[in-house]
C-alpha cells in the first residue's frame, strides 16, 4: 500500500483552486533548514529576488535559524524560522501545515538534498492541502542523500528538480526519484554582477597580495567534501614552478584551523591568504588568473559559474556536471579527483601564462552567458511551478490550454 493510502485522507485539508485569471499571484514557500553563506543558499536568494511579483509571491521558511542569508531575505519577503525543536519533532508538521494553510500557500519547494527540510516540508505541505509540492536538490552523493524516509514521500511529490543534466540523470538512477518526475533547471548566475572587471590595487594591498603577483583562488565553504587539502597540496607544487604566486582561500568553516596548519606544514603559509566569507567575489576574482575547485563530489557548483562569468578559467575535478560548464582545454582544465599533480599542472600553466588565462576566461564567460544565466534559471522555476499548478485535476480540461509560456507545454510533456 502506498504512503498516500496509509495517510488517512480526512487529515488532509482540501482546497478549491481558482484559475489564474481569477486570483492574485501564486504563493510559493521555500523550505530550507537554514541559510548560511553557501552555493544553494545564494541561488535561493537570487531566485527569490528575480521572481515576477505579478505572477508569484515568494515566502521563506527556515526550520532552524535564519542564518546570514535568511536574515537578509526575511527583510524582503514573509519569512519564519525555528519551526523545529529537534530532529524527530513530529509536531513540526502541525506548525508548518497551519502556517501554509493560513497563508494559502500554492506551492512548496523544499531546498536541499534529503534531511528534515525535505521530509517535514513535504509532509506538512500535503497535510495543508498545498497543490504543488516540489523538491530542489543541489548535491550529488555523500554526504547528502535522499534517505529511505524521504523516498517514502515520493507519492506526495510533484517533481524533483536537478540543477544540471547529469545531476537529473543521477537523481533518477541512484536517489529513488522517478524519471518522469525529474526536471532539470540549470543553476544560473547573475552575469551582470559577475563580469570581468579591472583589478583594484587598493583591494590587493588590503588583503596582503603583492602587486602583480600571479594568483589563483578557490571559493567554497570549508567543508570536507570540498577537499581544500588537495588545493593546498597543488598550490605547494605550483609555487615551486612559480615562486611569486599567491593563493586565495575564499570561504569559511570549521576546517579553517586545520587547513591553516596544513599550509604551514607545506611551507606555503606566506603564500596562502585565508580571506573568510566575502561579498566582493567579482572584485577578488579580478586579482586572479585562475579559479580552482577540488571537490570530491558536486552537482552544479555556483562558484564555477561565477568564476567563468568573471572571465576566469577554472581548474576543477571531473565530478558531477562540472564537465558541462568547464570545457577541458577551452575554458580551463579538468583533473581526476584527488590527483594533486594534475591540478598543480593546470594551475601552473595558467599562472605562468596570462594570455592563455585571458583567452580561456573569455571562452568560459561566453559559455555561461549563453547557457547558465540567472534569467534562464528563474524562468525554469516559474514555468514549472505554474505548469504543475495548472495540471491539477481542477485545470486539466478547462485551463491547461491557457498556459502563458511556451515552455509550459514542454514541461507537461516531460511529466508524462
Amino acid at each position: 500500500m502506498s504512503l498516500t493510502a496509509l495517510l488517512a485522507k480526512p487529515f488532509r485539508r482540501r482546497r478549491t483552486l481558482p484559475p489564474l485569471e481569477d486570483r492574485g499571484p501564486l504563493k510559493v514557500m521555500f523550505v530550507i533548514t537554514s541559510m548560511p553563506v553557501g552555493g544553494a543558499e545564494t541561488l535561493l536568494v537570487n531566485l527569490v529576488r528575480r521572481m515576477d511579483r505579478e505572477r508569484f509571491q515568494p515566502e521563506l521558511c527556515c526550520l532552524k535559524e535564519f542564518g546570514p542569508l535568511g536574515e537578509v531575505l526575511a527583510k524582503e519577503i514573509p519569512a519564519c524560522e525555528k519551526q523545529i525543536n529537534y530532529k524527530l519533532d513530529w509536531r513540526v508538521i502541525g506548525r508548518l501545515a497551519k502556517r501554509m494553510y493560513e497563508r494559502q500557500i500554492d506551492a512548496v519547494v523544499t531546498v536541499g538534498t534529503g534531511g528534515d527540510k525535505m521530509f517535514w516540508g513535504r509532509l506538512a505541505a500535503w497535510r495543508a492541502g498545498v497543490p504543488v509540492i516540489l523538491s530542489a536538490l543541489h548535491s550529488t552523493g555523500l554526504p547528502d542523500r535522499v534517505e529511505f524516509s524521504n523516498r517514502l514521500l515520493e507519492p506526495l511529490t510533484d517533481g524533483f528538480i536537478g540543477c544540471a543534466r547529469p545531476h537529473g540523470e543521477y537523481l533518477a538512477r541512484h536517489e529513488g526519484c522517478p524519471k518522469h518526475k525529474v526536471f532539470v533547471i540549470p543553476n544560473g548566475v547573475d552575469v551582470d554582477r559577475f563580469r570581468p572587471c579591472e583589478p583594484d590595487p587598493q583591494l590587493a594591498a588590503s588583503i596582503g597580495l603583492p602587486a602583480g603577483a600571479p594568483c589563483a583562488a578557490i571559493v567554497a565553504a570549508l567543508r570536507p567534501e570540498k577537499n581544500h587539502g588537495l588545493f593546498l597540496n597543488a598550490a605547494a607544487l605550483a609555487s615551486q614552478q612559480v615562486p611569486e604566486s599567491r593563493f586565495l582561500v575564499i570561504g569559511d568553516g570549521a576546517l579553517r584551523p586545520q587547513l591553516e596548519q596544513q599550509a604551514r606544514d607545506l611551507g606555503i603559509a606566506d603564500r596562502v591568504l585565508f580571506l573568510g566569507t566575502r561579498s566582493d567575489i567579482p572584485q577578488l576574482l579580478a586579482l586572479t588568473r585562475a579559479l580552482a575547485l577540488s571537490s570530491h563530489m558536486e552537482a552544479n557548483p555556483v562558484s564555477i559559474l561565477e568564476g567563468l562569468a568573471c572571465g576566469k578559467p577554472v581548474v576543477a575535478t571531473r565530478v558531477g556536471s562540472i564537465p558541462e560548464t568547464v570545457h577541458d582545454g577551452v575554458s580551463g582544465y579538468l583533473t581526476l579527483p584527488g590527483e594533486v599533480g594534475e591540478m598543480a599542472d593546470g594551475l601552473t600553466e595558467l599562472l605562468k601564462n596570462p594570455e592563455l588565462s585571458e583567452a580561456m576566461g573569455t571562452a568560459g564567460r561566453n559559455h555561461v552567458v549563453e547557457n547558465w544565466s540567472l534569467a534562464r534559471m528563474v524562468s525554469g522555476y516559474q514555468d514549472l511551478i505554474q505548469t504543475t499548478y495548472l495540471s491539477k485535476p481542477s485545470f486539466t480540461k478547462t485551463y491547461v490550454s491557457r498556459l502563458a509560456h511556451p515552455r509550459s507545454k514542454e514541461l507537461l510533456k516531460l511529466r508524462g
